[in-house]
């Protein structure tokens, strides 16, 4: 039986980063982008054991993958085809049935054309992951985004023209400045488009970034649960939160991860697995693969890269305990939590004996519930949950 394998490519590449990102991304000229894409297709070729895998995922991130043409993608992902010959995964809901990968690729408004949403199609993809984060023109100039809410809302237009059924629409909360009712209309519009999924996430403020420079004294201050300058409040972004979820479910929206809502039937496989602990090998630069028990990295640095350096970096074989720890940290992330049966299945042992205590003070606590054989964040737990799932790390 073929081993499920989730595929990550990585494009560096954007027409601007952005005041708070931290991603492995930068502006790019189009003859490094062609050595680039050159350098990826002889990653894929040479990966081996191609054959033990049943592809069940593709996921293009960034960066904006969207920047590059789309005949790029289109030969990125006939390379990958021509190197993993199987592909497609039994339907759960009919195990006769072969479901065919879900293919996504991340992509900024002020970036997309019909012309590539065309080879989109054509390439076989069927899912897009659209930037926006917010539907307020002050906060996206903010953020030093390239595009204006009605640039947004055309790109959205022309996937739908090009017959995308599935479209995913990142939002981001906490911004400095921002306002309840600003976030709230954000949701409100948004929802009024009716994408199949959304995702909404709190602002971080992450060294190494100008918004690090301008706001960390404040998220500081907000840490220590002291009054803010810009930066909402500890309270207002958990006000925040709870006002995503309940908006969201207003429109049919369910939450099924910490951050992540979607309609019936729309919930991202690809997070899913990853959260689920499924392999997963990544190409580009930076990207990180999971073939348990082992977990590796490809080079940073981009001369590297178009050296050929292919190598594994930070090569960690994970050890049962590692394997226990991300168990639990990574699916109890997910709104159904982390099954029982499957956990002492996979450990030979129950979750009673490894977590027992952990268990029973957070539900003690009211943070932590379990129903139908499966252990879950409660309401209360979700608004705590970095602290909660610290609980689940080995000293």
């Amino acid at each position: 039986m073929k081993k499920k394998l989730e595929l990550y490519v990585h494009i560096p590449f954007c027409a601007k980063k952005c005041a708070y990102c931290d991603f492995l991304s930068f502006p790019a000229g189009r003859d490094v982008q062609e050595s680039y894409v050159d350098c990826l297709i002889e990653e894929i070729r040479q990966f081996e054991l191609a054959e033990d895998y049943q592809v069940s995922t593709v996921f293009f991130g960034g960066g904006t993958p969207s920047i590059l043409p789309g005949e790029d993608i289109m030969q990125i992902l006939s390379v990958l085809k021509e190197r993993f010959p199987y592909w497609g995964t039994l339907s759960f809901s009919s195990p006769k049935m072969r479901e065919e990968p879900e293919i996504t690729i991340e992509c900024n408004p002020g970036t997309l054309t019909r012309e590539k949403l065309s080879c989109y199609k054509k390439a076989g993809i069927n899912r897009l992951s659209m930037g926006l984060q917010s539907a307020q023109d002050s906060e996206l100039m903010l953020l030093g985004r390239i595009h204006s809410y009605e640039q947004f809302l055309e790109s959205f237009s022309l996937a739908r023209e090009a017959g995308f059924s599935n479209i995913n629409v990142d939002l981001m909360s906490a911004l400095p400045g921002q306002s309840m009712e600003s976030w709230r209309d954000t949701l409100h519009q948004v929802c009024r488009l009716s994408p199949e999924h959304i995702s909404a996430y709190s602002l971080i403020i992450e060294e190494g970034t100008p918004f690090y420079e301008a706001y960390h004294e404040d998220a500081k201050r907000r840490e220590n649960g002291d009054e803010t300058e810009s930066l909402p409040s500890e309270e207002m972004e958990r006000q925040m939160y709870e006002e995503t979820k309940r908006v969201l479910e207003s429109y049919g929206y369910q939450r099924y991860e910490i951050s992540n809502y979607a309609k019936e039937g729309y919930a991202c496989r690809h997070n899913i697995g990853y959260w689920n602990r499924t392999d997963y090998v990544g190409f580009g630069l930076g990207a990180s693969s999971l073939q348990n028990p082992l977990r590796y990295k490809n080079t940073s640095v981009l001369a590297d890269y178009l050296e050929r350096d292919f190598s594994k970096k930070e090569l960690l074989v994970l050890t049962k305990d590692n394997q226990i720890e991300e168990t639990m940290f990574l699916g109890l992330r997910m709104t159904e939590g982390v099954s029982l049966r499957e956990f002492e299945e996979r450990f030979s042992c129950p979750a009673e004996v490894v977590y027992g205590k952990q268990i029973r003070e957070l539900k003690e606590k009211g943070l932590l519930e379990e129903k139908e054989g499966r252990v879950r964040l409660t309401e209360k737990g979700v608004d705590v949950s970095n602290g909660v799932l610290a609980e689940f790390l080995f000293d």
